[in-house]
C-alpha cells in the first residue's frame, strides 16, 4: 500500500556475527536443515496488494508464479523455520497467529520468521471474514487467505519430513549500483547495499539444501496497471541461483523501504533479478560449509506497541482513506490498529554466531537515532 497505510507484518531479516548471550533456547548436539517450495498463486480473481490507485480491481492473471520458500533449521528439539514469501506481505495478524500455532502443533516447530517479499503484484492479505471487512464481497480473497494458510502449514511439514544433517556457511558482500536510495535528500544518499546469504549443504554429500539470501530492494519494477501476479525480480533471482548452485531459494527482504533497484545496468525485472543470482552464486563460491560442531537455535520476541500518527477509528478518517483505497480494506485497517501499531522484533541465533533479526514493518536505512 501507500506510504500512510504500510502493513506492520512484513519480514525485514537481516544475517550478521553477534553474540548469543541472553537469548533464550535449546542447545543440542545434531544440526538438520530441510527445505521445500510451494507454488501459492491465487487461482481466482481477487484485489492486488501494492499500488492504492487500483483500489479493489481484480486480478487479470499470472505473468510468473508466486512461491512460498520454506526452510526448517533443527537443533535438538528445538525448530526454527524461516518462509519467504512471494507477496507484498506476510499474513495479517490473525492469520499469522493461525498458521504459527499449526506449525507448533502438527510439525513441533516453535519459532518462526516469515517475510513477504514486497512485491506490488501480490494479492491483498488484509480482508477478513465478517461483515464489511470482506465477506460476500471478497469471498475468492477470503478463500484465498485460508488456502495460503494451509499451503504453509503443509509445507512446513514436508521441509520437517525432508530435513537432514547439514553444514552451514554465511557470508556476505557490498554490491555496486544493484539498489538506490529513491527518497532521501540527503548526501551522500544513506544505502545498504550488502547482499548476506546463509549456505547450508548436506553434512554428508555436499550437496546443497538451502540458501537464503537477504538484500534491500524494492520489487516495484512493473507498472501499476499490469493486473497480474508476478514475484518480480524475486523470482528470477531464485531460478537462476537454484540451476546454477542448486537447493532451495529463501529470499528475505532488507530495509527495502526506500531502496529501489537501480535497473538501467541490468534492463527489466527479469534481467536484474538473474544478474543479482549471479552475484549470489559468486558470493557462494567462496563460502566454504563446515559441519557445526555445537548446534543451538535461541529465540527470542518482543512486541511494542507505538500510538498510530492515523486515527482511522475516525469516520472521517475512514472515508477519506476509503476514497483513495477501498472501504473493506480501511476497516480491516482499523481493526488491526485499534490499539496501537504494535510490531515484533524476533531474533533467532544459530549455533551462537548467526543472528537473524526480524522486524514486522517497512523499515527505511534513511532512518537514524539523535
Amino acid at each position: 500500500m501507500q506510504n500512510l497505510l504500510r502493513n506492520f507484518t512484513l519480514r525485514v531479516t537481516v544475517a550478521f556475527v553477534v553474540s548469543a548471550a541472553g537469548v533464550a533456547g535449546a542447545e543440542e548436539s545434531q544440526f538438520l536443515a530441510g527445505a521445500v517450495a510451494v507454488d501459492v498463486t491465487p487461482q481466482e480473481p481477487v484485489p492486488m496488494w501494492g499500488y492504492g490507485a487500483r483500489h479493489a480491481a481484480l486480478s487479470e492473471g499470472t505473468l510468473d508464479p508466486l512461491l512460498a520458500t520454506v526452510l526448517v533449521l533443527q537443533a535438538g528439539s528445538e525448530r526454527l523455520a524461516i518462509i519467504g514469501l512471494d507477496l507484498g506481505r506476510a499474513p495479517s495478524e490473525e492469520s499469522l497467529q493461525r498458521i504459527r500455532l499449526e506449525i507448533q502443533e502438527k510439525h513441533g516447530v516453535a519459532h518462526s520468521l516469515i517475510s513477504g517479499s514486497h512485491t506490488h503484484h501480490g494479492p491483498v492479505l488484509e480482508l477478513s471474514d465478517r461483515p464489511d471487512r470482506g465477506r460476500g464481497r471478497f469471498d475468492a480473497a477470503l478463500r484465498y487467505t485460508g488456502h495460503l494458510e494451509t499451503l504453509l502449514v503443509e509445507a512446513v511439514g514436508r521441509a520437517v519430513a525432508a530435513s537432514r544433517p547439514a553444514k552451514l556457511a554465511a557470508g556476505s558482500e557490498e554490491l555496486v549500483n544493484f539498489n538506490r536510495n529513491r527518497h532521501t535528500k540527503r548526501v551522500p544518499a544513506p544505502l545498504d547495499a550488502r547482499l548476506s546469504l546463509l549456505r547450508l549443504d548436506d553434512a554428508e554429500s555436499g550437496r546443497p539444501i538451502a540458501v537464503v539470501a537477504n538484500f534491500a530492494a524494492h520489487p516495484t519494477s512493473l507498472p501499476q496497471e499490469k493486473m497480474l501476479f508476478s514475484a518480480d525480480f524475486v523470482g528470477a533471482m531464485r531460478r537462476e541461483l537454484e540451476a546454477s548452485h542448486g537447493g532451495q531459494v529463501v529470499f528475505m527482504q532488507g530495509a527495502a523501504g526506500d531502496l529501489s533497484t537501480n535497473r538501467g545496468p541490468f534492463g527489466d525485472h527479469s534481467a536484474y533479478g538473474t544478474a543479482l543470482g549471479r552475484e549470489a552464486l559468486r558470493i557462494l563460491q567462496t563460502l566454504k560449509p563446515q559441519p557445526v560442531e555445537r548446534p543451538s537455535i535461541r529465540v527470542r520476541e518482543e512486541r511494542f506497541t507505538f500510538a498510530s500518527r492515523i486515527n482511522l477509528a475516525n469516520p472521517l478518517t475512514q472515508a477519506v482513506y476509503s476514497v483513495a483505497f477501498f472501504p473493506e480494506l480501511v476497516l480491516n485497517f482499523a481493526d488491526e490498529y485499534a490499539e496501537g501499531v504494535r510490531p515484533r522484533l524476533t531474533v533467532a541465533v544459530l549455533n551462537r554466531e548467526i543472528a537473524l533479526v526480524g522486524a514486522s514493518g517497512e523499515f527505511f536505512v534513511n532512518m537514524r537515532c539523535g
